[in-house]
């Protein structure tokens, strides 16, 4: 990625037309998101937050302002031509899995794989790869009912990454989970992040998630209010203070 911002939306607003009225879900909005960031967008219901995730996505369209997604203008992108690049450089991981239930842990991280080029022993290499980044190699024939909800949320992650993504976004990840399990999978994020150097952009209502993050980024009525370092920046700078 030669960009220096992984995501940079200038000026963006997204208005939805509801009968009469006009909704505007983000309001002339300017999001810049360095490189390698694992940051949380963060706000009370209704802010936009995760009409911004969707704009991140490519789910949907800006309906003014510029959309650019590691150095790519995707603003105005044909639906045909978005899907292509979503599935190119976006890893998506939803707050209740979409696990499908007739199918493995393995089954259902290698799903994105079918649409690629690759061989059934690539995408065997690929799938079990994914798994074991996610600690559930000894989960690979489980079926979603036989996995706790937080192994459930562990198998979305690796179906996310499976492809390599460019980014993973991630839409309230810890919101159907218990608190033991969502610090897991908050803990998990943040390793990928360092290890892969993925750019990663997480909504949550979750205020635990502020202590693994590098920057919280705050949204209200559709405007952008502000912008504060995590507790994971937080703690990296009182460790080089002490150095």
């Amino acid at each position: 990625m030669d960009a220096e911002y992984s995501i940079d939306l200038e000026r963006v607003s997204r208005v939805y037309q509801r009968d009469e009225f006009e909704v505007r879900a983000l309001d002339d909005i300017t999001l810049r998101i360095p490189n390698g960031r694992f940051v949380a967008i963060m706000g009370p219901s209704g802010s936009g937050k995760t009409t911004a995730l969707n704009l991140i996505a490519g789910i949907d369209h800006a309906t003014s302002g510029r959309v650019r997604i590691g150095g790519e203008d995707i603003t105005s992108l044909k639906e045909r031509d978005l899907a292509r690049w979503r599935s190119r450089h976006i890893g998506l991981v939803f707050q209740f899995y979409n696990l499908i239930p007739v199918l493995t842990a393995f089954e259902n991280v290698e799903l994105p794989l079918l649409l690629t080029s690759l061989s059934k022993t690539e995408r065997r290499e690929h799938v079990e790869t994914a798994l074991t980044v996610v600690g559930l190699a000894d989960r690979m024939e489980h079926y979603p009912r036989q996995l706790s909800g937080g192994q459930e949320q562990r198998v979305a992650i690796a179906r996310a990454v499976v492809t390599d993504p460019t980014i993973l976004v991630a839409d309230e990840p810890t919101g159907d989970l218990d608190a033991k399990s969502a610090e897991e999978i908050l803990t998990l994020l943040g390793e990928l992040n360092r290890q892969f150097k993925k750019t990663i952009v997480m909504v949550t209502h979750d205020h635990r998630a502020v202590r693994y993050v590098d920057d919280v980024y705050n949204l209200d009525k559709g405007v952008l209010v502000g912008v504060e370092p995590g507790g994971r920046a937080s703690a990296e700078q009182r460790s080089a203070s002490n150095v």
